[in-house]
């Protein structure tokens, strides 16, 4: 057998699923088997892998045991001549495993080689080369001087930025997202090492393969696509920590006592450093517009307070009582800002329609406090009704301000308004344009390009492939969306690369798949089109059903002396109701079948189901997997009210 190709999963279903398609169309030709190690994924890849791709050999673990480790897993049963450890957000070239094995099969020095990786929107990753992570070469990439000169090989020596992209070169590191190995090397040289979890254990067995002997390849003559996926964001601070610990492991076992000591303390500065910044980057991220939302309301109150007593309320001469600025409008604030947070108003994108949602909701409630409060803390109706009406000019206004200066996490409106263009022949094409349609996106424009040297005759296509760029140009288009069907990895590639000056985006809609992916990262979710059944999933939603759960089950719990005589099993429903407030449980959840859909998103297990609503006897598999879906999809708290409702003499069970 030539090839073993092991795929380490990690609940990256859609991308997984990319990947093996391209995967397969270039293991046409080659002797070869196919590994999935799944890490314990709870997003359906498993079923995704059994059902699409009956061919690979499928390990699913229990839990998650790390990346070294689930890749030997599958090395120590493969039978290749040739090992590829391969991420699973990557795309290959129809071609790029057999001039990979002819490039190894020509050069036996070769131990190990690497391919020219690019993101998602066709740009090179310098990451596809990469040098010996020594002392100096990564005190130079932990602070900076790396970016501030790219091309030095002094100081860009982590990326090899001296040496040329489109050339053949021995290196020093390959990148685990794509790393052959020559099984004779790996045999001789040992597995991955176990010690790390994740990250370095690239660098490490690279290493390990030149001090046996052999060379490391870069070898661009061959590229495949790469989102830069990983399972820890890289501006949190557990990549900080964990990346460079993982640095400290390869320090503490390749180099001399003394080299290592140094390098320890230049990865420890790093760590403070590098995780003060993460962690001040995100707090940052996550407060400023509150904070902002906080001085505007709380300065604009104050500053109402003073004309009002001014022109109405103190016209002769005195002031309102110090408790009103020191405590009760401060507590207005904060009461605004919660309602705006509960409302979704913080929720990125930022939608301006949820901030005034959110402050009129915070009027009511303070409002009904207001009328409960002793006359005395009663100071001004009116001051509460103005302050709202400068809240809701004021804080879209900063919006708006933010959003023409371009900031990325402010949106207008209700979805984002997208033009595509989407490149297959006729039938692929229109089933890639309904699944746009359905999905969260709601495009604006959708225009079709044919893959063809002729527009289809009486069709809706607007030109050819070969008119894209004048395409994308007149339509003034956002996105441009392939169909993997249609066309080669090969020429998606080109294209990316060759349409980078339009400045669009890029994404693959992969064959009988409800995903659309792309586009420079595998965390970015908008960046992921799924048809529109995760709306039980999403941020405000989530939050909403458990501020749900906690108000009904504290209300059925107080009145749960004389609920008893109305339930079932009283008992049954006690218990019930402390498990939902102590987040056990859910009012609502699916109905338990012993096959869930894989598409359906996760949320706690439900006392009630959308089946009780309907006081079904015997209901068929299909009829319950339907409404579970639609629950899922169509999502809103009504559902859950009109499901207690009904069904509320089941809620002991």
């Amino acid at each position: 057998m030539k090839l073993s190709i092991v795929i380490v999963n990690y609940n990256v279903e859609y991308f997984l699923d990319q990947c093996l398609n391209s995967v397969r169309k270039a293991m046409e030709n080659i002797d070869g088997e196919i590994f999935v190690v799944d890490n314990d994924s709870i997003d359906g890849s498993n079923q995704m892998v059994e059902s699409k791709y009956p061919e690979v050999t499928l390990i699913a673990n229990k839990k998650n045991v790390g990346f070294s480790t689930a890749n030997n897993q599958a090395i120590k049963i493969s039978k290749g001549e040739y090992v590829l450890l391969l991420n699973p957000d990557t795309v290959v070239e129809h071609n790029t495993f057999e001039k990979c094995i002819k490039f190894m099969d020509d050069n036996p020095d070769a131990g190990a080689l690497g391919v020219k990786m690019l993101d998602g929107s066709g740009k090179f990753l310098p990451e596809s080369k990469r040098g010996l992570p020594t002392p100096s070469t990564s005190f130079y990439k932990m602070f900076g001087l790396s970016t501030l000169f790219p091309n030095s090989k002094r100081f860009a020596r982590y990326h090899l930025g001296h040496l040329d992209k489109d050339k053949i070169h021995k290196i020093e590191i390959l990148p685990g997202a794509f790393m052959l190995l020559r099984k004779e090397a790996l045999d001789k040289v040992g597995l991955l090492d176990e010690a790390f979890f994740m990250y370095g254990e690239d660098i490490d067995l690279s290493y390990r393969i030149i001090k046996e002997g052999y060379s490391n390849y870069y070898y661009p003559e061959t590229r495949i696509i790469h989102y830069k996926g990983e399972s820890t964001k890289k501006g949190s601070v557990n990549y900080v920590l964990v990346f460079y610990n993982a640095m400290v492991i390869f320090a503490k076992k390749h180099f001399t006592q003394k080299n290592a000591k140094l390098f320890t303390f230049l990865i420890n500065i790093a760590i403070y450093f590098r995780a003060t910044i993460a962690l001040l980057t995100r707090l940052w991220g996550q407060l400023i517009l509150p904070l902002l939302d906080f001085i505007a309301l709380l300065s604009g109150t104050i500053l109402i307070k003073e004309l009002w007593e001014r022109t109405q309320i103190y016209t002769e001469g005195g002031d309102y009582p110090v408790e009103l600025i020191y405590y009760l409008i401060p507590s207005y604030v904060i009461i605004w800002l919660l309602s705006v947070y509960f409302a979704g108003g913080y929720d990125r994108p930022i939608r301006i329609k949820k901030s005034i949602v959110g402050l009129v909701s915070g009027t009511i409630f303070i409002l009904v406090l207001y009328a409960l409060l002793p006359e005395s803390l009663r100071f001004s109706r009116a001051l509460i009704i103005l302050s709202t009406f400068w809240g809701i000019l004021l804080l879209p206004a900063m919006r708006l301000a933010l959003y023409y200066l371009n900031v990325s996490w402010i949106q207008i409106g209700d979805n984002v308004s997208k033009r595509f263009i989407v490149i297959g022949d006729t039938d692929e094409a229109h089933r890639v344009k309904t699944l746009l349609q359905k999905s969260y996106v709601k495009p604006e424009f959708i225009g079709l390009v044919s893959t063809h040297d002729k527009i289809p005759h009486n069709s809706d296509f607007l030109g050819v492939i070969s008119q894209a760029v004048d395409i994308i140009r007149i339509y003034n288009i956002d996105e441009v969306i392939f169909c993997s069907k249609n066309i080669t990895h090969q020429l998606i590639i080109d294209k990316m690369t060759e349409w980078q000056v339009t400045q669009v985006d890029f994404k693959i809609a992969p064959e009988d798949s409800l995903s659309i992916i792309g586009s420079n990262s595998i965390h970015t979710r908008g960046d992921l089109y799924t048809v529109d059944i995760n709306a039980v999933d999403k941020i405000e939603n989530r939050r909403n059903k458990r501020l749900l759960d906690i108000f009904l089950s504290t209300f059925f719990i107080v009145l749960a002396p004389f609920l008893i005589f109305i339930e079932k099993r009283p008992l049954g429903f006690i218990g019930n109701m402390f498990k939902v407030l102590w987040g056990s449980r859910s009012l609502v959840g699916y109905y338990q079948l012993e096959k869930q859909l894989p598409q359906l998103p996760k949320i706690r297990k439900g006392i009630l189901s959308p089946v009780d609503s309907l006081k079904l006897r015997t209901p068929d598999n299909e009829i319950i997997a339907q409404l579970n879906l639609l629950y899922a999809r169509d999502y809103n708290l009504w559902k859950d009210i009109n499901i207690i409702f009904f069904a509320f003499r089941e809620m002991g069970k």
